[in-house]
C-alpha cells in the first residue's frame, strides 16, 4: 500500500491542471484519473467511476440558466451568467448554505469512491496509468479549459481584418471544395485596394474596443465570484499597483 499511495501521489500532482467549474470559492478537485484514457484492463474497475461534484455555486448556476433563459431568450449567455452571479450575490447565507451542504455531502461520496476505486488497483496497474496520464493530460487540459471558459462566458477574441474578411466572403465564393474556395477569398484579398483594406481595418479596431470593453466587465464578473485564476497577468499586475490599462 505504501508504493501504492506513492504512485498515486505522483498522478495527483500530475493532473493538478484541472480547474473546476467553481465560481464561488475557486477550488481545484484533483483526481488522476480526470484527463486519462482508459484502457480495457482498467475500464472494469472504473466503470462506475464517479464524476467530480458540482461546487454550490456551479449547482446554482445550473439550476437558474433554463430559467434565466426562458424569460430572456435574445440574451447572451455571458449576460445571464453576470444575472446569476449577481442572484447569487445577494442570497441570503441560509439559502447558501443549501447548496454548500449539498457541495460537501457530494465531495465527501466521491472521495471515499475514489478510496474505494484505488484499492482495486495494483502497482503495476497504477504505473501503466501514469503513463497513459502523462500523454493525455495536456490535450485534455485544454479541451476543459475551453468548455470552462465557454460556459463561463468568456469573450470571444477580437478578430483580425483578414478573418473579417474571409468570413464574410466565404459563404459567397463559388460552389467547391473549401480549399479552393479559401485560395479564391484569399486571392480577392491580395487584390483589394488599400482603401477597400481600411474597411476591414476599420471592422478589426471596433471589434479590439467590442473585446476590451467585454473582457473587462467578464473579469470583473470573475473576480467578484471568486475565480481570479482566470484573470489576465497584466490585469491582475494593473490590480497590485494600482495602475490601469490604457
Amino acid at each position: 500500500m505504501a508504493l501504492l499511495r506513492g504512485v498515486w501521489g505522483v498522478l495527483s500532482g500530475l493532473s493538478k491542471s484541472g480547474a473546476d467549474l467553481c465560481a464561488s470559492c475557486g477550488s481545484r478537485l484533483r483526481s488522476p484519473f480526470s484527463f486519462a484514457y482508459m484502457p480495457r484492463w482498467f475500464s472494469s474497475a472504473l466503470g462506475s467511476y464517479p464524476k467530480k461534484p458540482m461546487t454550490s455555486y456551479v449547482r446554482f448556476s445550473k439550476e437558474q440558466l433554463p430559467i434565466f433563459k426562458a424569460q430572456n431568450p435574445d440574451a447572451k449567455n455571458s449576460e445571464l451568467i453576470k444575472k446569476i452571479a449577481q442572484v447569487w450575490r445577494e442570497l441570503p447565507d441560509s439559502e447558501k448554505k443549501i447548496y454548500e451542504d449539498a457541495y460537501r455531502a457530494d465531495w465527501q461520496a466521491y472521495k471515499e469512491e475514489i478510496n474505494r476505486l484505488q484499492e482495486q488497483l495494483t502497482p503495476s496497474q497504477m504505473v501503466s496509468l501514469e503513463k497513459e496520464i502523462t500523454q493525455k493530460r495536456l490535450k485534455k487540459k485544454a479541451l476543459i479549459k475551453k468548455r470552462e471558459l465557454t460556459m463561463l462566458g468568456k469573450p470571444k477574441r477580437p478578430r483580425s481584418a483578414y478573418n473579417i474578411f474571409i468570413s464574410e466572403c466565404f459563404q459567397e465564393a463559388k460552389d467547391g471544395p473549401s480549399q479552393v474556395k479559401l485560395k479564391t477569398v484569399n486571392e480577392n484579398w491580395k487584390n483589394l485596394s488599400s482603401s477597400q483594406k481600411q474597411v476591414y481595418i476599420q471592422l478589426a479596431n471596433d471589434d479590439k474596443i467590442r473585446y476590451y470593453n467585454e473582457m473587462k466587465s467578464w473579469e470583473e464578473q470573475m473576480i467578484e465570484v471568486g475565480r481570479n485564476d482566470l484573470i489576465r497577468r497584466k490585469v491582475k499586475h494593473q490590480a497590485k499597483d494600482g495602475t490601469e490599462e490604457c
